[in-house]
């Protein structure tokens, strides 16, 4: 064991330390408290070396209703991850909130398993060094022991790894990998989180046909793509990105249903779009957008290269869905609502693509046989007094009121879609974000309609709601775009109704 100097605490910190230190002092002397891993974190894991954590949580109660206090608010947490068919042992976490700070509550541990099988068939209590040598990197195996203040490096590596600034496993990498190929994700989005290398051991375990295999065939698509997200959601999500690629495992994260078309996309531009993205969202003075936007366009941008491929759902024997569907929803067990988001993107990126004298024009092509293209397209038609760009400004309207707040992010794609070179490609995007203020249609979806369902009901004299409802609201919306300051006198006897 290596024992190492004492660290800084905050003062936050250190009031936690000392109501945890009075308050096992007086209901369990023996019992000793670490702060688990290496990293910083707004959050705090104590490991508790002899007590399950509901049971520490019931006698730290118990304590702090002796000195008058008010009573700590957890709840217990039970992991029961499946693996091969089987269930592991239930690990027991208790959450909790000191003094502002979210507490982890665990106990030191061990798994055991029976001869040749890598599914363990109990946790036990372990001492602190069978508890470092099970985690998953050095950097995590360090303890801060509460008691005497000083940082416990129990695998003798984990300060020299950190120091160095590398990612390596405890024990040998492919032992590691094998007992929760999950690890392999985790050990990639620490080191791009961190900006440190793996260490050559690891990699060569993680990209082994063996783990491979046990990542794809054990590990479930929900726990996969919780990784997945924490890479993408992260400060540096190009690099997880790259060493994803790099481990051959982008294609495995992202796997394809039999049904669909063939697939000649190459990941090396899926990584180059997320660069690309990247670096425009991070240009000074472009584009504001929230973290929220920022996932959903690294998404669009990773997925961009299947935004027209499709496959054949189980449900639905007839019809076709997007490929980005099913890469979300199935590959990566997302919410319905981030593959909606991502797909109404793309929808949105095609109707931008092309740019002629910086007026954004809308792509025919795109809008696709069930849209509205047509009909609106007819609506400016209807009246040849109307502009050229008034025309542009319908269909672009009803294209903002559609994908709303999210219109930048489509610029952005559209701009990587339309130039490989990065100064062209904020030029693109500055053409149609200007052209979009101009014709004043960046918040557009907070209009109100000029009337709503109930008037058209009552203009036209209609006993029930049907399709001509919509069809009019689409028509009063584009006379709504097409005239922005009201309708010159002379036109008023055309209008709709």
């Amino acid at each position: 064991m290596t024992t190492v100097e004492r660290i800084h605490v905050t003062e936050n910190e250190r009031q936690i330390f000392d109501l945890l230190l009075r308050a096992v002092g007086n209901f369990s002397p023996e019992t000793k408290l670490r702060v688990a891993g290496g990293q910083n974190s707004s959050d705090i894991d104590i490991a508790i070396s002899n007590m399950l954590p509901s049971a520490f949580l019931a006698e730290l109660n118990k304590y702090l209703r002796s000195q008058g206090e008010d009573e700590v608010q957890g709840h217990v947490i039970e992991s029961k991850p499946a693996q091969q068919g089987k269930q592991k042992p239930t690990l027991e976490t208790v959450k909790m909130s000191l003094y502002n700070h979210s507490i982890d509550l665990v106990n030191l541990r061990r798994d055991v398993y029976e001869r040749g099988s890598r599914i363990p068939v109990k946790v036990v209590f372990a001492s602190p060094e069978e508890d470092a040598f099970r985690r998953d990197l050095t950097i995590n195996s360090l303890f801060y022991n509460i008691h005497t203040g000083l940082v416990e490096d129990l695998t003798g590596r984990g300060m020299d790894d950190l120091k160095a600034g590398r990612i390596a496993t405890p024990l040998h990498a492919r032992d590691t990998f094998l007992e929760d190929p999950l690890r392999v994700l985790r050990a990639i989005r620490f080191a791009a989180r961190f900006g440190f290398p793996l260490d050559e051991q690891l990699k060569e375990a993680a990209s082994s046909e063996e783990v491979r295999a046990a990542l794809a065939g054990e590990v479930s698509r929900e726990r996969i793509g919780n990784e997945i997200d924490l890479m993408i959601s992260g400060n540096r999500p190009v690099s997880a990105l790259h060493l994803l690629s790099d481990l051959k495992l982008l294609g495995l994260v992202f796997a394809l249903p039999a049904s669909s078309e063939p697939n000649c996309v190459s990941l090396s531009l899926c990584r180059a779009y997320v660069e690309a993205m990247w670096n425009l969202i991070h240009t000074p003075g472009l584009v504001n957008l929230s973290g929220e936007q920022i996932r959903h366009a690294l998404y669009a941008a990773l997925l961009l290269p299947f935004r027209k491929m499709v496959y054949k759902e189980k449900t639905r024997k007839s019809s076709a869905a997007p490929l980005v569907n099913y890469m979300l929803k199935v590959s990566m067990k997302r919410k319905s609502s981030d593959a909606e988001t991502v797909v109404n993107i793309h929808r949105a990126t095609g109707r931008f693509l092309s740019l002629k004298n910086g007026v954004v024009q809308v792509d025919k092509r795109e809008w696709g046989a069930t849209d509205v293209f047509e009909h609106l397209e007819s609506i400016c038609q209807d009246d040849p007094e109307v502009p050229a760009t008034s025309k542009t400004r319908v269909l672009a309207g009803f294209l903002l009121k559609d994908i709303r707040d999210l219109w930048p992010v489509a610029a952005l794609l559209t701009s990587l879609l339309l130039s490989t070179d990065e100064v062209n490609q904020r030029e693109i995007y500055l053409r149609i974000a200007g052209t979009i203020r101009e014709m004043c249609l960046d918040t557009i979806w907070d209009e109100k309609p000029l009337v709503d369902a109930s008037d058209i009901i009552k203009a036209l004299q209609l006993t029930n709601r049907g399709p001509i409802i919509r069809e009019w609201q689409q028509r009063l919306l584009a006379w709504q775009l097409a005239y922005p300051k009201g309708m010159p006198m002379a036109k008023r006897s055309k209008a709709p109704m």
